[in-house]
């Protein structure tokens, strides 16, 4: 294998903290990188071998960077598939591939994507505009409550919004979007896929979501997810139907509702690392980012199964504050025991942007949920 302490490169799009702690994984095998990204202070600029300041939406940049790379990946899925699929052309692997970026860029191809493939989803319409939205919902083809979702660029749960009224419809942002049913979740459940090119596929175990109410981010991820074993298999089944269907190399990260009427659908996908599967790090035999690693090179696949409980709480700025970052109080939690902080290096502090993560790992997981919750109410993030 040319790649540890080799001369051939792994070249990643996007240096936030996923591509930071996937070059945890390279330097600790010795494999050069170059990674692009729009911030010449990102995260990652400390981890690889080369920075480039580039914006990840621009053909020529995107090109321009991957030409020279021997396998080109991603942290983020929002990157130039033009350039990407013209990279594939010239012979450079690119992994996930660009075929399979492009649905999923798109909200609305990707659940046009469930619908051919026959992969649970709730049900949704699509609309080439907000206007002609507004339309529908005047002649009475829509009611509400519904789900609101841009075509694109939405991330982080921005883009998404419940429509709930005729003032929260004025307040979306215009451009083609869907409008998706409402549907009764009980709970949001994860599951990690990884898949290699000559087709090995393992998944991780399922995992439980709890959301922000205003932000509308993951707060909490439960390891394993407080199921049935009949459900964690359905919702394990459902993801490698969806992994099947795409046949990407890399991981696939597999979002899904658990209805309370036992119903399991598909939500959404992110082909990368995920905040689902942070707790790896420290809960599972081998994380989701050597596992991205070790798929992309076409390796073995590690082992997927969690070697102790965990419970991943999301570090987000704090509202009202903004401006340089400074972690109040960190000192006392890093004195309670089973307790990781990861910070990710992002400078600038503003209202629930992602600024690190910890997880909590112990035996008892209804133990290690109050330790994140008591380690949620101790750290602040705030500004100096």
């Amino acid at each position: 294998m040319e790649f540890f302490s080799g001369k051939k490169t792994i070249g990643i799009l996007g240096g936030g903290q996923l591509g930071k702690m996937m070059l945890s994984v390279t330097r600790k095998w010795d494999i050069k990188t170059k990674v692009m990204d729009p911030n010449e202070d990102a995260p990652s600029r400390i981890g690889c071998n080369k920075f480039v300041k580039g914006n990840l939406m621009n053909y020529e940049n995107v090109f321009d960077f991957g030409k020279d790379v021997d396998i080109l990946t991603i942290e983020i899925e929002n990157v130039n598939t033009e350039a990407l699929d013209a990279l594939e052309k010239k012979g450079i692997k690119v992994y996930p591939q660009s075929s399979i970026l492009k649905i999923i860029q798109n909200k609305c191809h990707q659940k046009q994507f469930y619908q051919k493939n026959k992969i649970p989803t709730a049900r949704f319409q699509i609309f080439g505009s907000k206007e002609k939205l507004k339309d529908a919902v005047v002649r009475g083809f829509i009611s509400f409550p519904f789900v609101w979702k841009t075509e694109s660029m939405g991330y982080d749960g921005y883009g998404v919004k419940i429509i709930r009224s005729n003032q929260d419809l004025e307040e979306i942002s215009p451009g083609p979007c869907m409008a998706e049913e409402l549907v009764n979740i009980d709970k949001e459940i994860g599951v990690i896929i990884c898949r290699s090119p000559k087709g090995e596929i393992k998944n991780y175990p399922s995992v439980e979501m709890e959301f922000h109410p205003e932000a509308n981010q993951v707060e909490y991820v439960l390891s394993p997810a407080g199921i049935s074993k009949k459900i964690a298999k359905k919702a394990e089944q459902i993801a490698l139907s969806v992994s099947d269907a795409f046949k990407h190399v890399g991981l696939l990260a597999v979002e899904l509702f658990l209805t309370k009427e036992g119903e399991i659908l598909v939500n959404e996908v992110a082909p990368r690392p995920h905040n689902s599967g942070h707790y790896t790090i420290e809960g599972s035999f081998t994380s989701q980012f050597e596992q991205h690693i070790r798929a992309i090179l076409d390796m073995p696949l590690g082992d997927t199964s969690n070697k102790v409980a965990g419970v991943m709480v999301n570090l987000v700025g704090k509202e009202g504050y903004k401006g340089p970052v400074y972690y109040k109080n960190i000192e006392h939690i890093l004195a309670i025991e089973g307790v990781n902080p990861h910070i990710y290096g992002k400078k600038e502090t503003r209202p629930f942007r992602k600024m690190g993560h910890i997880t909590v790992i112990n035996k008892d997981l209804k133990l290690a949920r109050k330790i994140a919750e008591q380690v949620k109410e101790t750290i602040e993030v705030i500004s100096k």
